[in-house]
Formats: C-alpha cells, structure tokens, sequence
C-alpha cells in the first residue's frame, strides 16, 4: 500500500490519505506532501503524475528502473536515481536498492523497487529532525540523502573490515591460496559495485547545490555541504580500497610464487643428493674391472665416498637455506 504524509509549516498534520487526494492536501500554500511507493506498476506511477502533474520519461525510468544514480531536471520537477547498499559479510556481495524521487517544490515521492530500502528508518530520520522539517521538500531530501550515504558509508568501511582481516589470512603461515584469491575477488568485485553506486553522488549532491536550481535554501545550505563532504570521503575510500585488494591479489600471487620457488629449491637440493649415490653405485656397477672390484675395501671405499659427498651436500644446502 501507498505510504503517504502530509506536512505544515513543519508538523505532521496527515498521514496514510489516498494518493488522489494529494492534490487536495497541496491546495495550502504552506502544505508539502512524501508519497511512497513500493514496486509499483506503472498504472500507480501515472496516478501519482498525473496529480503533481510529472514528466513523461521520468515516469518511465521509475518503472523501468535499473537507472544509474543521477539528478535529471524537468519543468516543475527534478527526478533522482539513488541506491542504498548493504554488504552481506558472509559471501561478501553488496545488496543494494534502488529507490527513485520527483522532486517538486511542494512534494517528494519515493519509489522503491523493493523492500529492500528501510522506509521506517528513513521516517524515524525525519521524525528526529523536525526542526529541519519546517523547510519544506529541500529537508525531506536531505534526511532521503543523508541516509543513503550512511549506508554507503557503512557498506565501505564493513569492506574495510573484511580486506584487513584478508590480510591477516594472506599472511597466515597455515593460509590457504585458494580461499585468500576467492575472498579477494568478492570483495573487488562489490568494491566494483559500490564505486559505481558512490561516484555519480557527487555529481548529483553538487548538482543540488546549485543556486540557479533553489531547491536548497540558505539554511539547510550547510547540511548538504556536510552531505556532500561524507559523499567525497566514501568515493575516495572506495578507491583506496579498490587499490589494496588489488595489491593484495598481487601479494597472493608473490608469496605463491615464492613458496614454489623454495619447494623448487628443497626438490633440487634433495635431487641432487640422491644425485650422489647413484653416481657412485652407478660407477661401481660397470661389468669391468676397477680399483677395489670383487674386494671388500671396493664397497668400504664406495659407502665412504656416498656417506661423505651426501652429508657435504646435505650442510651446503642447509647453510644456503635451500633445505
């Protein structure tokens, strides 16, 4: 069902009325209306637009949906494209939900794809702020942002969490390759789909700021900007973190390598030990006659020479920590 609330001047005066009766509630000029929408058809949305009178194409993109976070400005509205994200700690995807605005200079309508955004936490946001309330739709779009890069903010720095304990695997003496490289590309690959979620926030966030728009008045100038600054924090977080999985899928790969080459080195040194033996028992072998042949100072002298070259072998490996 439709969620609707209906403010003045500030204070809540109507909530939970029929959709077709937002253009009654908005014949206060003091009045400002939030419509909510949770998967809706698009017979639902052209209700809604045809109340607050909405563009055509912006109409379409909430319906269709699968929209890249963006600010697109019609006459009498703005329409937004913004997701929230959450990252699953277990397989370490990110969750994220589309939520679509119009933006008018007396409503805001949410539409959501999905139950996937907390509408409730986003009302009890509004709810404790109600001294901002009392300016009008730019407040309830703030409380709406300000929210979303929360939980951009939150998503990176639980991929924080997860990339430093990766690296407290990648060194651990009984760590497994396979599973550091699998973790690594997960966490890259939601790294991926946030930096796509984060960084056209800035555009959007910039773009609201801007006088010539007037969405956002003198007063609520400063809560935009301090939104605007949490949105640079994410991006450039985001980006360091892109930097160290990869730095970190480089480092697997280096101490992968480096494990094989001293493998290599002990396989070799061992060879070449057993190397010993079989020369001289090969040497002594021959089917002719040689010093020591058919004598028992022959099979004295060979053991002493295997025993001596092995052992003289075994200590050079180890003090060149081959073995």
């Amino acid at each position: 069902m439709p969620r609707t609330r209906c403010y003045r001047d500030g204070v809540l005066i109507d909530e939970d009325f029929a959709i077709d009766q937002v253009s009654e509630h908005l014949t206060d000029a003091s009045a400002v209306v939030w419509v909510d929408l949770c998967a809706p058809g698009l017979e639902d949305l052209q209700v809604v637009a045809d109340e607050l009178g909405l563009h055509r194409l912006a109409v379409e993109d909430a319906a269709q949906g699968r929209q890249r976070p963006k600010l697109d400005r019609y006459s009498g509205h703005d329409f937004l494209s913004a997701y929230s994200v959450k990252l699953d700690v277990d397989s370490g995807q990110l969750v994220t939900g589309e939520i679509h605005a119009f933006i008018t200079p007396t409503a805001l309508v949410t539409v959501r794809r999905d139950e996937t955004f907390s509408i409730d936490a986003l009302l009890t946001r509004w709810d404790d702020e109600v001294d901002l309330t009392k300016f009008g739709v730019g407040a309830l779009l703030h409380g709406l942002l300000d929210f979303l890069v929360d939980e951009h903010f939150e998503a990176v720095e639980s991929l924080d969490d997860q990339i430093e304990q990766l690296e407290d695997l990648l060194f651990d003496d009984h760590q497994q390759g396979h599973s550091v490289q699998r973790r690594s590309f997960e966490l890259r690959k939601s790294l991926v789909q946030l930096r796509r979620v984060v960084l056209p926030m800035r555009e959007v966030v910039n773009t609201l700021m801007r006088r010539d728009i007037g969405l956002v008045s003198e007063e609520l100038m400063p809560y935009y900007q301090d939104v605007y600054d949490h949105v640079l924090r994410v991006t450039e977080w985001t980006e360091s973190l892109r930097d160290l999985v990869n730095t970190i899928l480089e480092t697997n790969l280096t101490i992968q390598g480096n494990r094989l080459n001293i493998i290599t080195k002990k396989v070799t040194s061992w060879a070449a030990i057993i190397a010993v033996p079989t020369a001289i028992t090969g040497f002594y072998g021959q089917n002719l006659p040689y010093p020591g042949f058919a004598q028992q100072s022959g099979f004295v002298t060979s053991s002493i020479l295997i025993v001596a070259l092995s052992a003289a072998l075994y200590l050079a490996f180890k003090r060149k920590d081959w073995l």
